[in-house]
């Protein structure tokens, strides 16, 4: 393998970053809009909280798992460099290729109309402005991560801080001052479509939430001690977060009677907050959503271009000395991060011209399915290198090996199997972006 691209991009993010990182990357909204959503699924209030708490754990034996993967392959591009290391370049490039030409595009492109959307709301533009504010914002943040990963960083550690203060304004104020009972309260008489009442299907709504928990290990090359902080920045990330779920749930509860709670759909947290603080609340929770969103989308900005980054360092995309393109100045990886931009860019213009063809946030989802199909082969890789590297000391070993593994793979496998059922057609779609690339791999590999 070619490290001459990876050696020269600078070891700027230290623990603290790292942990804001993994935050970040996951909470976008989910915290704010989805308490409603998972009762829905759930039917009654311990359910629910049951559910974010089994989310929750099946994330963090994912990111441990991963973790460990991670401290033995201490490399840029995250997953795709560990498929690569462990099952070989075709393995490693089909992954690289759905995160660099739909997945990452997607998610940063249904981000930008989000963040557009709520800004005009909140402000009460006009709406054509949305499309605008979201490409400013999508922009100055790529120029941002272009003139340094360290600013990248910085911009990730005072958005995570921001957009946790209404988190746990409405957790310890809605604990303290609300009056709901929390526990034992039963919905299903309210919910008029009974077969939306799954625990199943309330505890993938939750993974939804949590999804994002890997992008850290993309940023791994530029990692100070990436070895012992991964694991420790994994560890201490997805706690904080599943905490903040779990509790902002039971805040919500204590906050809102269940049987109003149910009908409420994404503003149960502004409610909350609404009844805690007056309208000055819920302009709170609105701002920190907006501040969210935005800190997500710079978290996926500073994440995903180190993906084609690494693939073009390999010379497994199309003009990979462009792509894996260093700038002398910032040390940052600008032509990776232009890629990124340029993708995510048509696929954002596409989204809005063509909405019923091309849309953005339905192309990020459909890609799910094919991203835990590599997942679980990531969780797999974790006995294999075990196996491989049998007798070297390792700088962090998965707690309670071989359960939260395992943990892991039922996790990836519930997950695969719910997508599968409740929309064939959509994960069908992410298999065809997969052997799609196929082609393309034999045509690099001939040619370079």
């Amino acid at each position: 393998m070619n490290n001459h691209g990876e050696q020269s991009l600078q070891k700027t993010i230290g623990f603290w970053t790292a942990i804001t990182v993994v935050i970040g990357t996951i909470i976008g909204s989910g915290v704010f809009v989805k308490p409603s959503v998972v009762l829905n699924h759930a039917g009654t209030s311990n359910m629910a909280i049951w559910a974010w708490v089994v989310g929750g754990i099946l994330t963090l034996a994912a990111g441990l798992t991963i973790a460990e993967v991670g401290a033995q392959i201490p490399k840029t591009g995250g997953l795709y460099a560990y498929m690569r290391d462990i099952y070989g370049s075709f393995a490693g490039f089909l992954t690289g290729w759905v995160q660099t030409v739909i997945y990452g595009p997607a998610i940063i492109a249904s981000l930008s109309l989000f963040f557009g959307i709520l800004v005009v709301n909140f402000f009460g533009l006009d709406q054509h402005v949305g499309i605008w504010i979201g490409i400013a914002a999508f922009t100055f943040l790529v120029l941002l991560n272009i003139m340094g990963t360290k600013l990248g960083g910085a911009m990730q550690t005072f958005t995570t801080i921001c957009k946790l203060i209404p988190v746990f304004a409405i957790i310890i104020f809605g604990l303290m001052w609300g009056k709901a009972g929390i526990f034992g309260q039963d919905v299903t008489s309210l919910i008029q479509n009974k077969e939306e009442i799954n625990f199943g299907r309330a505890v993938l709504a939750t993974l939804f939430a949590y999804d994002g928990w890997i992008l850290l290990t993309n940023l791994t090359g530029e990692m100070k001690n990436a070895k012992r902080n991964l694991p420790l920045a994994m560890l201490v990330g997805l706690s904080v977060v599943t905490f903040a779920y779990v509790c902002i749930n039971i805040a919500v509860f204590h906050v809102i009677p269940a049987d109003k709670l149910v009908g409420m759909g994404n503003t149960s947290s502004a409610e909350a907050a609404k009844i805690l603080f007056g309208d000055l609340g819920s302009k709170f929770v609105n701002i920190g959503v907006i501040i969210s969103i935005f800190g997500c989308l710079n978290g996926k900005i500073m994440t995903f271009p180190r993906v084609p980054f690494a693939m073009a360092d390999d010379n497994l995309l199309p003009f990979p000395k462009l792509v894996s393109y260093i700038s002398p100045k910032f040390k940052t990886p600008i032509g990776a991060l232009i890629t990124v931009y340029v993708i995510s860019f048509i696929l954002l213009i596409l989204t809005i011209l063509i909405p019923d063809i091309i849309n953005a946030d339905y192309l990020s989802e459909v890609c799910i399915f094919v991203i835990y199909i590599f997942y679980m082969f990531a969780f797999v890789g974790l006995f294999i290198l075990r196996k491989r590297l049998k007798g070297q000391e390792r700088s962090y070993s998965v707690p309670l090996y071989p359960i939260v593994p395992i943990v892991a793979l039922l996790g990836g496998l519930f997950i695969i199997v719910s997508t599968l059922m409740s929309d064939f057609v959509g994960s069908m779609l992410g298999v065809l972006v997969v052997i799609v690339g196929i082609p393309f791999y034999f045509f690099l590999k001939k040619h370079h």
